[in-house]
């Protein structure tokens, strides 16, 4: 049997390994009923609707001529590493490492270099742009998280004292 499209066949066998996972982990967790849930409830549920939507994708990608824009490209390196550090970097400069003793910086710096190297994954990056878009995320979480949810975690670097 021929694939039809590569990209379909992988999309479809990672939703199957996905859903699969949340369905094996909702087990640990008491169901209940549709009427009183349980916390293994939603994740069994959403498990079992994505696993069966990845198997319809995976089905799909067989038998036919392959598509020509079905082919997987190359692996996009720059966006995969600037992503996932930026967010590793939120997490130590919102939480900081005390053990190692890097302080934390808090919420407005954490969101700010967030912005700033999730922006550097695309090739067109502009400083200007990473400005505005971080005032703009910084202001709005605090006023979201802080203001409105009134969440208390520290919002600004240990030397600032506010």
């Amino acid at each position: 049997m021929a694939i039809k499209s590569q990209k379909d066949l992988l999309a479809g066998l990672m939703f199957t390994l996905t859903g699969a996972a949340f369905t094996l982990g909702a087990r640990e967790y008491d169901m209940g009923t549709a009427g009183r849930m349980g916390p293994g409830y939603f994740p069994l549920v959403l498990g079992i609707i994505l696993a069966g939507l990845g198997i319809l994708i995976t089905l799909q990608s067989f038998g036919g001529k392959p598509k020509p824009d079905g082919e997987i490209g190359h692996f996009a390196w720059r966006p995969l590493i600037f992503i996932i550090g930026a967010n590793l970097i939120f997490g130590l400069l919102l939480g900081g490492l005390p053990s190692v003793g890097i302080p934390a910086m808090g919420l407005i710096v954490a969101i700010i270099g967030l912005t700033f190297v999730s922006m550097l994954a695309s090739a067109d990056f502009c400083v200007k742009r990473a400005t505005i878009l971080s005032a703009i995320l910084a202001v709005g979480s605090y006023f979201i998280f802080v203001k409105m949810l009134g969440l208390t975690f520290q919002v600004w670097p240990w030397f600032v004292g506010a």
